[in-house]
């Protein structure tokens, strides 16, 4: 994620086929998921909606080796949404992927920065 010192981030997106495996939106759904325990409360919280988070879901699930994402089913304890240990794992490569890359970049930023005709100010 991008905090607010700073004056640029990358969207980086993991493709796999046809489909983007992982990306910055589909990694706060997750961490969203981890939080609430639940993707009806994930996709509140992001102002999207059931369909939508769960279709995100199942492309992620799809996408890896294993679920990301494993949902039970309700009753009498209602049911409730997990993370996988992979799921867990896939979150904190990509955020550590996310960090590398915008370190990677700074210089190079600054210096792209210099072109435009209204670069981002320094916070």
């Amino acid at each position: 994620m991008t905090s607010s010192t700073e004056k640029y981030s990358i969207k980086l997106q993991i493709i796999n086929e046809d489909h983007i495996a992982m990306g910055p939106g589909k990694a706060d759904l997750l961490e969203a998921i981890q939080k609430t325990g639940s993707i009806a409360a994930a996709g509140r919280a992001m102002t999207m909606s059931y369909k939508r988070a769960w279709d995100l879901v199942e492309i992620m699930n799809m996408c890896f080796t294993e679920p990301l994402v494993k949902k039970s089913k309700g009753g009498i304890k209602k049911g409730g949404t997990t993370l996988t240990p992979l799921g867990l794992k896939v979150i904190d490569q990509y955020r550590a992927l996310e960090v590398k890359s915008n370190g990677a970049i700074k210089k190079e930023m600054n210096t792209f920065f210099s072109l435009l005709k209204h670069p981002p100010l320094d916070k």
